[in-house]
């Protein structure tokens, strides 16, 4: 007995016959590891089901996150591409504006300057050739105010259309998204029914007492819940097994659980002997 494990006893089943590396020990000693080794590989079975059934689990979860992940994704680039055509309008409407202050602005130099042919007086000619010239500073504003602005129209059409093809792109994949998610969810779930059933069976090969532990464990603990001892670390938490306990382990007398991690735990060379220990 090993103080530091929670351990199960080893329920009695019909031996499956004489165990390879078993040469040392009497016939009591080698039944009940018999016993024991085909409980860990119930238990083991038991948890290949449990398994496939994790990773589709992990795929239902993670079907609508994804979905929504993406619907995020799209309203992010369709609130871009709002703002992106409120500045090109905003764009527009100051080109409109500026042309039609140029053009105004221009008309009234022209009748200006044919007014000027009619000037009676000096003071009058010089009153009006100084308004044209105020006008004509103000138009040779209005176009390099217009020259800007059209550099600008000319980057934001090009960043418009970079958003619309980005729009495009996350629009489609949405489109598709939502189009498939409910077949991939339904797959899912009727594969992972039937891998329901099959623990059902399966679990019906593990006695009780060491059943209902296995899932004790798997309520309270992340996937997986058995796992193997490799040069004395558990394969669960990666943590050294103390040496006692490693010995316990390897007498095959006792289901045991990892004093750090509390998962099941199992000698590997029981089931894969290396090459030194059957030498």
């Amino acid at each position: 007995m090993c103080g530091v494990y929670r351990n199960i006893p080893v329920w009695s089943v019909h031996p499956a016959g004489r165990l390879p590396g078993a040469g040392n020990l009497c016939g009591q000693e080698e039944i009940h590891l018999s016993i024991y080794l085909n409980q860990i590989r119930q238990l083991i079975t038991l948890q290949k089901v449990d398994d496939e059934i994790y990773v589709l689990d992990k795929e239902l979860k993670a079907a609508p996150q994804e979905l929504e992940a993406l619907r995020a994704r799209f309203a992010e680039v369709q609130a871009r591409r709002e703002r992106q055509n409120e500045k090109m309008e905003h764009l527009h409407e100051q080109e409109k504006r500026l042309g039609i202050e140029i053009e105004d602005d221009s008309a009234r130099i022209r009748k200006s300057k044919s007014k000027l042919m009619q000037v009676a007086n000096s003071k009058e000619y010089h009153a009006m050739v100084r308004e044209m010239d105020s006008l004509e500073k103000v138009n040779r504003d209005r176009e390099e105010e217009k020259t800007l602005l059209i550099e600008e129209l000319t980057l934001q059409r090009g960043l418009k259309e970079e958003v619309e093809t980005e729009f495009a792109a996350v629009q489609d994949e949405l489109q598709r998204c939502e189009a498939g998610l409910e077949a991939r969810v339904s797959k899912c779930q009727t594969v992972r029914s039937g891998l329901v059933q099959r623990r059902t069976e399966v679990s019906k090969d593990v006695p009780m007492p060491v059943f209902t532990r296995y899932e004790f464990i798997r309520e309270r603990l992340d996937h997986p819940v058995i796992v193997s001892v490799v040069n004395r670390v558990c394969g669960g938490c990666h943590i050294a097994i103390p040496p006692q306990a490693y010995i316990e382990l390897q007498k095959g007398t006792q289901i045991l659980s990892c004093p750090n991690c509390q998962r099941l735990v199992f000698w590997q060379e029981h089931f894969e002997p290396t090459q030194k220990a059957e030498e």
